[in-house]
């Protein structure tokens, strides 16, 4: 059974991962301020597999805070806005079945990744390890690649998406030891690979930066 993966966390099950997260809240008492670093990204990495992902991270999250949910008196995240609005979510719904859409975009990310990796690699070898947004420097274990300097990677797959004639044509299969798809058509693969080479303008953030910027 492949692993269930929630950012660069790797778990037996899905369910020991809703598990985590469950426990994550569990240790904070309500109306608290998520605090410890590594709850603050657990949390990020489950919201991304949120069905309502865009709608829930909004322009970017500052912080996450634990409420009381609106349906008994139970524990439940929510996501604090770089703006100050926020937007309340149920960690179980980040852990329902992903649609078809989520799948392929998750699969478009996969694909690109030595893009991704190339790009580091290329800023690493100039001796360019800087933030494109503050200058400060920057370590291997303090930097993302991130896209915020032209369209989101989102943005990136669904003009993609529209032009190859909608999400329904990717055709999926699950070769990876992550668990992770690739697109059956490899041509589509190569396609979606061009457009992104071309397309794509990517940059360094640290990891605090890149945490307050929405993925999506």
């Amino acid at each position: 059974m492949p692993a269930y993966w929630l950012g660069e966390r790797e778990f037996r099950t899905k369910g020991d991962a809703e598990r985590e997260v469950s426990d994550l809240l569990k240790r904070y008492d309500f109306n608290v301020v998520v605090t410890r670093e590594e709850d603050d990204q657990l949390l990020r990495d489950a919201l991304d597999k949120h069905p309502k992902v865009g709608e829930k991270v909004g322009p970017g999250i500052e912080y996450f805070r634990i409420i009381r949910t609106p349906l008994g008196n139970h524990k439940g995240p929510l996501a604090v806005w770089v703006n100050g609005d926020s937007a309340p979510f149920s960690y179980k719904d980040c852990f329902k079945a992903p649609s078809h859409r989520q799948q392929v975009v998750d699969s478009m990310r996969y694909e690109v990744q030595p893009q991704v990796n190339a790009y580091f690699e290329s800023r690493s070898a100039t001796d360019t390890l800087r933030s494109d947004e503050s200058g400060i420097p920057l370590t291997p274990d303090n930097v993302n690649v991130a896209y915020f300097q032209g369209p989101r990677f989102i943005d990136l797959a669904n003009a993609f998406a529209e032009a190859a004639g909608g999400w329904e044509v990717f055709e999926l299969a699950t070769t990876t030891e992550r668990g992770l798809a690739r697109f059956v058509d490899r041509d589509l693969a190569g396609r979606w690979h061009a457009h992104h080479q071309e397309h794509a303008v990517l940059g360094l953030l640290s990891k605090p930066e890149n945490r307050q910027r929405p993925r999506f």
